[in-house]
């Protein structure tokens, strides 16, 4: 077992206090984003294995089966697959959409083509890697996702009585709905600079009214992005999403070409270890609209909240299902009771409250604060877990 020094990404979207109270720590007075867990090279997770801190991505690479178990070699090749964080989101952060595995492939030989570093800021694609994700929230969590209907997008926009916004009414309209969300997104993406302002600044007055008449009313999600990002064509762009605000402990599932944005709040966010990541708004970042178009999926329909359900032999854990095998989420609650881990796969555990304890077969213990996580290596053996009024989160593959 190795206990994870991790790092913190101060994006500017991210949250000044929520990272800093979960971890126990004085906040900085800057924003504090995303707590990374896992071996992507972008930042990550160190352990110290009584040489001194080594990354957890070198660890891997020098002994993969001895890491990750033949069978996880085998099937994902000799990297750990998934990528664990603690999102904190004090302003909305990008509507974004994620590439296919092709995708991926295709645009990161690309843009390698064209010479362009991995590091540039107008890069689309860091990695040949897919981005399919799961969050769960440790509390309110407000965010959109996915298109709405164009029916219901069409009556949204009409109920804010602004006159600008007719032209993507009309465009709402066509018969076959895929196009028409596909052509009034264009059309928000695409509008010169200065009907975009006009736009933008009549619908966040707008919103901003309705809000303020019906505070639970469907425009009052809204005012983050007419606050967070003043004259942003994304406020335009994310009344075609579903708004969605989750409990604790409700989860969602985004794969490829579903378009989402993060609003506000707290989650543990489990995805395939890569930052590709295409973004149409709420952003100071690059936003490439043809590449866009291409991984975006105009597929209309609410999204369907996932709840965790217990797992067949093995009490005290609940699974929150996906349809893929790079990474799989459960959760123990703890209640002294002692649990047992299988240890045939790589996995990550993450306590978000309480103190935990992990005890190896060897004997050896280790105990996780609120905040804090270990890498559990393929050994082969079982992992003890026990703790009182405690949380844990486990991040692993499914074989």
């Amino acid at each position: 077992m190795d206990r994870l020094v991790n790092t913190v990404r101060p994006y500017a979207w991210g949250s000044v206090t929520a990272l800093p109270e979960l971890l126990g720590q004085e906040p900085t007075g800057e924003p504090q984003a995303e707590l990374w867990m896992g071996a992507h090279p972008g930042a990550p997770s160190r352990a110290d294995r009584g040489e001194g801190p080594r990354a957890l991505h070198e660890l891997i690479a020098a002994d993969p089966e001895g890491e990750l178990g033949a069978a996880a070699v085998a099937r994902f090749g000799p990297a750990l697959p998934f990528l664990l964080k603690i999102l904190a989101a004090g302003i909305p952060l990008s509507i974004q959409a994620h590439p296919t595995l092709d995708q991926a492939r295709a645009g990161f030989a690309a843009e390698n083509a064209l010479g362009i570093p991995q590091d540039a800021p107008h890069r689309s694609y860091r990695d040949a890697n897919h981005k399919p994700e799961l969050i769960c929230a440790l509390g309110d969590f407000d965010g959109l996702c996915g298109f709405r209907r164009p029916a219901e997008a069409a009556a949204l926009l009409s109920g804010l009585g602004v006159p600008a916004l007719a032209p993507l009414i009309a465009l709402l309209g066509a018969e076959d709905e895929s196009e028409a969300l596909r052509s009034t997104l264009v059309a928000v993406l695409t509008m010169d600079d200065a009907t975009a302002e006009a736009a933008v600044r009549d619908t966040a007055e707008a919103v901003e009214k309705a809000a303020a008449e019906d505070p639970d009313g469907p425009y009052a999600l809204y005012t983050r992005i007419t606050r967070g990002f003043p004259g942003d064509r994304g406020l335009i762009a994310g009344l075609l999403l579903n708004a969605v605000r989750l409990r604790a402990g409700e989860a969602l599932y985004l794969g490829a070409g579903v378009p989402h944005a993060y609003l506000h709040g707290v989650c543990v966010e489990l995805q395939a270890n890569s930052d590709n990541v295409l973004r149409a708004g709420l952003t100071p970042k690059h936003i490439d609209v043809p590449e866009l178009l291409k991984v975006v999926g105009f597929t209309p329909g609410a999204p369907d909240l996932l709840l965790p359900s217990p797992v067949d032999g093995a009490p005290g854990e609940e699974l929150y299902p996906v349809p893929i095998d790079e990474f799989r989420l459960s959760r123990f609650t703890l209640d002294g009771r002692e649990r047992e881990i299988d240890g045939r796969a790589p996995q990550i555990l993450l306590c978000t409250a309480g103190t935990a304890r992990l005890t190896a077969a060897d004997g050896t213990v280790l105990e996780l604060a609120r905040g804090e996580s270990a890498f559990l290596p393929a050994t082969g053996t079982a992992t003890r877990l026990d703790g009182a009024a405690a949380t844990v989160f486990r991040a692993t593959v499914t074989l």
